[in-house]
């Protein structure tokens, strides 16, 4: 193995703001501590959660959905102290929440034989056990994947053996982690019906996947040009998403909801939930405020589910379908790091299908 650098380039994200506030930069090689592997990234995602994050849109006072705080931050440039997943985030920082990346350094009281790993990182971290819903993130919590570098607990770096590519790989980390902690945690069987919003992104598209993978008759909204790659992915019904759901679907015909999209859709979600239907959500990308009649929700003994900490099996769950060839990889485009804005500026556009992935320098 070559002798590792002093330095590196990293996208540091100064603060919340625009696009001026990811700075692509030289800075220090980070130094491992007890417990930890140093990756070279292979390839980093792009995901709502990183601009989201940069936008300071997790703050109570942002009430609109992630394109108009996005308007507002190009022209006020607002810090929020409670902007990050928990509280503050600690700018500046290297954000980058998808990794796939090779082990190139262990501390000293990690197995040597780990060097050379091909590796996908576990992002959502719980340090207090499963227990317990504490947790905490990679890039939202301490520095991410947007680098030629990064370090990470060696019990977060899960080894994978496949064939696909790198980039391929940094499409899974936070989308299907994210999708498969909802089905999980819904308990969603085989033969229930499922209605997934948003199903063209890169939790969504994963959800029908995953979905499918477990039996289940997936209902997907989505725009009308993107329906047809949301058939050849497996959706059995594909739906208009400014179709009138409960006149295509009708009420009290949905098991279970998995939406990310939330705003002014919300109250039909309930409407057409059977009896004792499940609701899920880990996004709201159209506005995080809803209106909620309650009496949709108590009446019709409907559970309302909010997915942040990964449950313990769900990431050696997606390593599994990866290996034994389960799931394929929904790979939109790649980009330079350095070119991260427009990735970021791209991705905003939602005219894509699955993943962006960022490729830094690998000199």
């Amino acid at each position: 193995m070559s002798r590792l650098p002093t330095t590196m380039k990293a996208v540091v994200t100064t603060g919340n703001g625009d696009y001026d506030a990811l700075d692509y930069r030289d800075v220090p090689l980070p130094t491992l501590c007890d417990g930890e592997v140093l990756l070279r990234v292979l390839a980093a995602g792009v995901n709502n959660t990183e601009i989201n994050t940069r936008l300071g849109w997790y703050s109570s006072s942002v009430t609109s959905d992630t394109n108009k705080t996005a308007e507002d931050q190009s022209e006020t440039r607002e810090q929020k102290a409670d902007g990050g997943w928990n509280a503050a985030t600690p700018f500046p920082l290297i954000q980058g929440t998808d990794c796939c990346g090779a082990v190139v350094a262990c501390a000293n009281d990690i197995n040597p034989n780990r060097m050379g790993e091909r590796v996908l990182v576990r992002a959502c971290m719980r340090p207090n056990g499963y227990d317990v819903m504490d947790n905490v993130w990679m890039a939202s919590d301490f520095d991410g994947a947007f680098a030629q570098y990064v370090k990470v607990p060696a019990s977060e770096a899960f080894k994978i053996d496949c064939d696909w590519s790198d980039a391929e790989l940094a499409t899974i980390p936070c989308a299907y982690a994210t999708s498969e902690n909802m089905l999980h945690r819904v308990g969603l069987k085989a033969g229930e019906t499922v209605l997934v919003t948003g199903a063209s992104g890169g939790v969504g598209s994963a959800t029908v996947q995953l979905a499918k993978r477990r039996g289940a008759k997936v209902i997907a909204i989505t725009s009308v040009s993107k329906m047809e790659a949301l058939r050849e992915l497996g959706a059995d019904v594909v739906l208009d998403r400014n179709a009138e759901l409960v006149d295509e679907l009708d009420e009290n015909s949905v098991d279970v909801v998995v939406d990310n999209v939330a705003g002014d859709a919300f109250p039909t979600m309930l409407k057409v939930l059977k009896r004792g239907g499940r609701f899920v959500s880990s996004g709201a990308i159209a506005g995080p405020i809803v209106a909620l009649d309650m009496r949709d929700m108590y009446l019709k003994d409907i559970r309302l589910i909010g997915c942040t900490a990964w449950d313990e099996p769900v990431f050696s769950n997606l390593v599994s379908y990866i290996e034994n060839g389960e799931i394929r990889p929904l790979l939109s485009k790649t980009f330079p790091l350095h070119e991260i804005a427009i990735a970021q500026q791209e991705f905003m556009e939602k005219a894509h299908i699955g993943n962006f992935v960022l490729i830094p320098p690998q000199d």
